[in-house]
């Protein structure tokens, strides 16, 4: 499954880079060939322990294929590519597996090649619509994270020892992967998907991005305003569940003990969206909003501003506990929330993950985070939305901050 993903990302850049110099044209192979030849070169190397030559007769194989490719494309119009000659090899691999006993890996491999054939309009449709940002901003993040993580040391560094530069790049690859997950829904789903499902993935990609985004359309198009403040409801609800899963990567136990305060701040926006989507579904003929444009979050510049704003804060925290923690840490969560959340989720997981910070005092920095970030985007609404937007969004955002405060007693 490893080596299928890397060739997929592989043939993904390539497949695009195709489409847009030879729109049209047969070429060598895209994503799902690109998939296929990284399969057949791992179960050939696997292939070793049972026939010593067995990769290098792959690699053979595959040279003689792109021979018989180029002599079919110069004498005709009509020539196999390069899937199905990846497909055949791979059907003949899947059946030495079987032969050696590896049933399960043989029929993995056969589902994936099945799935793989299947989505050949998917995928060609689906790359068409990559904007030369988005693969610039996939570029570099694959080169700062496959390149630059590996590099980095892991090991403290400065006053207090508060860089690590490995664990500060690391929480950079998990929050941008995180909402590129959320961008790429958005891009893929588009306007059609409606607006509930728009503001689902907004709230995965960038709740603030989300509200800043629908408050200004509400204002522009007044009559989008109702559905214009579902969305940016919906993707301040989801932000919760969206730091539960982060925080839940890097320490589970913090994720449970915040489990209940978050479900409590997310109460006044579930009830809120409930009733506005059972008033809408009573009602016919309601517009249709577009997505907003958001920006790519696997640029680079994201990445840094987000490391900047981490290191800043760890710096800060672990200074604060040569003074007085339950003094230091708490303000400084709440401050951090009102810029990034993320980044004070990730530095109290890890300090759970360490043992340097207490389950009571993460779990309420975290909280008072989420309390900072909520009055973030509520002054964003107050500021640029719409007068109905303003009104609807100030008392559920307000309200659900107000539950977060509440809740700081009884963690």
């Amino acid at each position: 499954m490893v080596s299928a993903c890397l060739g997929a990302l592989v043939g993904l850049i390539r497949q695009w880079s195709d489409q847009k110099e030879r729109p049209g044209e047969a070429d060598f192979g895209g994503v799902r060939t690109y998939t296929f030849w990284a399969m057949i070169g791992c179960i050939g190397a696997a292939g070793q322990q049972y026939v010593g030559p067995a990769l290098l007769l792959v690699l053979l194989g595959l040279a003689g294929v792109f021979q018989i490719v180029l002599m079919l494309k110069n004498s005709t119009e009509r020539h196999p590519g390069g899937t199905t000659f990846a497909a055949m090899l791979l059907t003949i691999m899947v059946g030495a597996l079987v032969y050696w006993g590896h049933r399960q890996t043989a029929l993995l491999i056969s589902a994936t090649t099945m799935v793989m054939i299947g989505l050949k309009q998917t995928l060609h449709s689906w790359t068409k619509t990559f904007t030369d940002e988005d693969i610039r901003g996939t570029l570099q993040f694959a080169a700062t994270t496959g390149v630059i993580l590996p590099l980095v040391p892991d090991a403290a560094f400065g006053p207090f020892g508060a860089f690590n530069p490995y664990s500060t790049w690391l929480m950079v690859v998990l929050i941008s992967g995180m909402g590129f997950i959320g961008y790429l829904l958005m891009r893929l789903l588009g306007a059609q998907a409606g607006i509930v499902v728009t503001g689902l993935a907004g709230g995965i990609a960038s709740s603030t991005a989300t509200t800043l985004a629908f408050s200004k359309r509400s204002k522009e198009e007044p009559e989008l305003s109702s559905s214009c403040t579902l969305a940016v409801v919906i993707a301040c609800t989801v932000m919760f569940a969206r730091i539960l899963v982060m925080i839940g990567v890097v320490h589970r136990g913090l994720a449970q003990a915040l489990l209940v305060p978050f479900a409590i701040m997310a109460v006044p926006g579930v009830l809120f969206a409930g009733w506005v989507w059972l008033k809408r579904l009573r009602e016919s003929g309601h517009p249709d909003v577009h997505t907003p444009q958001l920006r790519n979050p696997l640029s680079l510049s994201i990445a840094i501003k987000f490391a900047a704003i981490y290191a800043l804060f760890a710096f800060l925290i672990k200074a604060a506990t040569h003074l007085d923690w339950a003094v230091g840490v708490l303000p400084l969560s709440f401050i951090s929330g009102l810029t990034d959340l993320d980044a004070i989720a990730l530095l109290m997981a890890k300090g759970q993950a360490d043992g340097s910070v207490v389950i009571r005092l993460a779990t309420q920095a975290v909280i008072l985070g989420a309390v900072g970030n909520s009055l973030t985007k509520a002054t964003i609404a107050l500021t640029l939305g719409s007068p109905t937007l303003r009104k609807q969004t100030a008392w559920v955002i307000g309200l659900s901050a107000a539950l977060g405060i509440a809740t700081l007693w009884f963690v």
